[in-house]
């Protein structure tokens, strides 16, 4: 909570502000949509407008200039209010590699209409199908020309890809055989999609149990710029770690609203769920995991503080942004559980939303990296143990 201190106000305000716009989108805004398999235009907007999806951008390119700390309490209160902010979150976790390692003519050129919603940022192109989260073995390559690159391959679960005028691509601009460490002549690239899609790239959608417009994408020889390299040519997974980080602290912090808006759903409805003579919630088999779900809730969050503290200080080791991702899917999980099993067959209905919410936050444990992945770099990078991967 210390690290939080400076920052009360502006947090006060902004959740405040995050439960108003959960309240006019409310369960059945979102069941619709879930029905549908429509993208929320209406609740992005809206986020939009209130400059709530700028928070990262630096003021001076209309943003807010907030730390992920601040961003962090946006995503979580979105998600503790009922809503879902997978529509929209790529925008805030891909802005870490276009602030960090974009130039000053791309800061100019894209930010100040990204923040004004003139243009979205919500696509980013890094898994494959082949791939999988082994990153230094993509094989989307990006050739260069005498006037740019031609970028060719597939891309898998780029989610938002229909709904964004631009995406943080990455690519091999170097053989993988011709380089030193697997790690390098990888690139970062900040493309035009709606002039992708008029030179051969087609956006297939996949349909998931999850309403996350996710989609597959296939690149033919499209032509980019080369003003569209983001940083130095062969040093993008630097750059996409970075941007990786972000992205793992604000899943994380989405997990941590998740968890409190299943625990406050399953506490209220113990209470007044009457069995026996007796409300649920007076049985210690109900009131253990609610109270095992709370402990590990705060638990988790006080881990994605700490996150939050070491990114804004430079950190880039990713040790508490995977710890913060890894503690909070799972206290989402675990909350999860004990909110489906208090409401009994009432959780499979579709008009408590805990189906629903129930199906969105298992996705935390394998994406956007998966729980084994993450217990793995621990136990190489923090404790010293052979690599197993």
């Amino acid at each position: 909570m210390l690290m939080k201190s400076e920052n009360d106000e502006v947090v006060s305000q902004v959740r405040e502000t995050v439960q108003r716009v959960c309240e006019e989108f409310d369960g059945e805004y979102w069941r619709e949509k879930d029905r549908k398999r429509e993208y929320p235009t209406e609740f992005v907007n809206k986020l939009t407008e209130l400059g709530l999806l700028a928070s990262l951008i630096p003021e001076e390119y209309g943003g807010s200039g907030l730390s992920i700390s601040v961003g962090s309490e946006i995503l979580k209160a979105i998600h503790e209010f009922g809503a879902n902010a997978s529509a929209c979150h790529a925008q805030m976790y891909t802005m870490g590699t276009v602030l960090r390692h974009g130039s000053d003519e791309q800061k100019a050129q894209f930010l100040p209409k990204i923040a004004s919603g003139d243009l979205r940022l919500q696509a980013f192109g890094v898994t494959e199908p082949t791939a999988g989260t082994d990153t230094t073995s993509l094989t989307t390559t990006a050739t260069k020309t005498d006037d740019g690159y031609l970028i060719s391959g597939q891309k898998i679960w780029t989610s938002r890809a229909e709904h964004s005028d631009l995406m943080v691509l990455l690519a091999r601009t170097t053989p993988k055989e011709k380089v030193a460490k697997k790690s390098q002549g990888l690139s970062v690239f900040l493309v035009d999609m709606n002039e992708a899609k008029k030179n051969g790239m087609t956006i297939q959608p996949i349909r998931t149990m999850l309403n996350h417009s996710t989609t597959q994408i296939f690149f033919d020889n499209v032509p980019i710029p080369d003003s569209a390299l983001v940083g130095e040519e062969g040093k993008g997974f630097k750059y996409i770690l970075s941007g990786m980080n972000a992205e793992r602290i604000l899943i994380a912090a989405e997990c941590i609203g998740d968890a409190r808006w299943f625990i406050s759903k399953a506490t209220q409805y113990s209470k007044e769920r009457e069995v026996f003579g007796r409300p649920i919630g007076q049985n210690q088999g109900i009131q253990f995991p609610i109270a095992r779900a709370f402990a590990e809730t705060e638990a988790a969050e006080a881990i994605l503080d700490k996150a939050c503290y070491f990114y804004e200080e430079g950190d880039t080791s990713g040790t508490y942004a995977n710890m913060a991702k890894l503690l909070s899917s799972e206290a989402s999980w675990s909350a999860a559980e004990i909110c489906m099993q208090a409401h009994g067959g009432f959780a499979v209905a579709e008009e408590y939303d805990v189906e629903r919410k129930f199906r969105e936050t298992r996705l935390y444990q394998i994406a956007p990296i998966s729980t084994n992945l993450i217990l793995s770099y621990l136990a190489e990078h923090e404790l010293g143990l052979p690599r197993s991967y």
